[in-house]
């Protein structure tokens, strides 16, 4: 399978830079597999298309201001690092640039030098791993000095970094945000309950593969980047549950989907547990535990 095949053409113009307001009044288009596309709708309109019995899963992780912009300290070029994924207390997996200038020890400054951090090793996908020198709280110098990381596809940087982040966000540990989700609001969530609707929070830190493309050729060839996901006993046992007695499940988002479905034994059993994941979901696949996607566009 090639990945040309999904080659579209999206205008620039039709790709948002700043959210709806509110949130709920994006446009949403609703398709059933066998029956025509219904347009014209909106996310509040998300409600009315759920059933008592059935669960909503939410991505409950939480963005931190992981993109940090320094200088090389021995020559002063600017230097930009993301941080992907903690490894321990000082020490992290981070996307760097110039990469090529990066090599093992070099030293990089943020600030007026409250935080450094030197280049420790390159791993095998071309991230490096990192560790950070510092006095003080480390999240309150990530606070003070990071910036939030936005995709791509978004060109401006935003004033306000409650815009990117969903309501529901809790746990903090993500380079981006689980972006189905942040169309709601709380009078969404509420509507939703109202229907006798279980909303469920699972745990997945989204990482680099929203940042890098495909760019394989053939689509087989494509490695995804291994991502953090944690699924408690209560989330497995609610889910699990409500799929016994007929509901369905909606996940919000592909880390939502992702989750589950590394998760699910073959049955469609959710279990509970943590661990990392690189499920690479493509054409062909048998689904196991999501009946229901909420996804954004994107190329």
């Amino acid at each position: 399978m090639r990945t040309s095949d999904f080659d579209y053409h999206l205008p620039p113009s039709l790709i948002a830079q700043s959210p709806a307001s509110p949130r709920d009044n994006s446009r949403m288009l609703v398709c059933n597999r066998g029956d025509s596309a219904r347009a014209g709708m909106h996310f509040y309109d998300l409600p009315g298309f759920l059933r008592a019995g059935d669960v909503m899963v939410l991505n409950e992780t939480k963005v931190i201001p992981a993109r940090l912009l320094g200088i090389k300290e021995e020559s002063g070029i600017p230097v930009e690092l993301l941080l992907l994924r903690r490894l321990s207390a000082e020490r992290w997996e981070a996307l760097v640039k110039p990469g090529r200038r990066l090599k093992e020890g070099t030293w990089i400054s943020f600030g007026e030098g409250q935080l450094r951090a030197q280049v420790l090793t390159s791993l095998p996908d071309g991230t490096r791993e990192v560790r950070f020198q510092y006095e003080g709280v480390f999240e309150a110098l990530l606070d003070a000095l990071g910036q939030m990381p936005l995709p791509p596809y978004i060109r401006r940087q935003i004033g306000d970094a409650i815009q990117y982040q969903t309501i529901y966000a809790r746990t903090e540990g993500s380079a981006a945000a689980p972006t189905a989700g942040l169309h709601f609001t709380d009078t969404v969530l509420a509507a939703i309950r109202e229907k006798e609707v279980d909303i469920v929070p699972v745990l997945l830190h989204v990482g680099l593969g929203t940042f890098r493309p495909v760019k394989a050729d053939v689509v087989e060839d494509h490695h995804m980047h291994s991502e953090y996901y944690e699924i408690t006993v209560e989330a497995a046992r609610r889910i699990n549950a409500a799929r016994a007695a007929g509901g369905r499940i909606l996940c919000v988002g592909t880390t939502s989907v992702r989750t589950l479905e590394t998760a699910a034994d073959n049955a469609g059993r959710v279990q509970h547990g943590h661990g990392m994941t690189d499920i690479f979901i493509k054409p062909g696949y048998r689904f196991k535990a999501c009946d229901l996607l909420l996804t954004n566009f994107h190329l």
